[in-house]
């Protein structure tokens, strides 16, 4: 059975994520796609192709991605270089300390460079990204033509 994990599934949009699938035949070629929807709706996602190694596992920490929106190693790549569907549109978070952003990791068969709704991953899972840390306080900040917030830590 194939598996898709992100180790932590809950963790600050700065900080590192283990992205690892499972339970794939040796060298079973397949694809990794990293998707999201913002504030206002707009899907952004980032794919990689991969070929598992000998025990039927993908890291993009360790194994190189043949193509996509990226190539190499690149441990964080599917987060770094998600892409917008709509062009000349930016990645905003807007309510940084209300809720993440749900990032969902899914792994298909094959090479997939469009994936449509009869598409079915052999895996998914989802990573909460969070902006602000648990306790922190927001305070606005007005003062003349100056506009702002300051972050306090519990």
């Amino acid at each position: 059975m194939v598996e898709v994990t992100v180790t932590p599934q809950s963790s600050l949009a700065d900080r590192p994520v283990q992205v690892q699938v499972r339970g794939l035949s040796p060298s079973q070629l397949v694809t990794l796609r990293a998707s999201l929807t913002d504030e206002h709706g707009e899907c952004f996602q980032a794919r990689a192709f991969f070929h598992a190694d000998g025990a039927g596992e993908v890291d993009p920490g360790r194994h190189a991605a043949l193509g996509g929106s990226y190539a190499g190693v690149w441990p964080m790549g599917l987060f770094w270089f998600l892409q917008p569907d709509t062009l000349f549109r930016r990645l905003v978070k807007r309510d940084v300390a209300g809720s993440p952003f749900l990032v969902r990791l899914e792994v298909f068969d094959g090479v997939r460079l469009v994936t449509g709704p009869q598409d079915q991953p052999l895996a998914s899972c989802e990573a909460e990204r969070w902006y602000v840390g648990p306790g922190m306080q927001r305070v606005p900040i007005r003062e003349g033509r100056v506009r702002g917030a300051l972050f306090l830590p519990p």
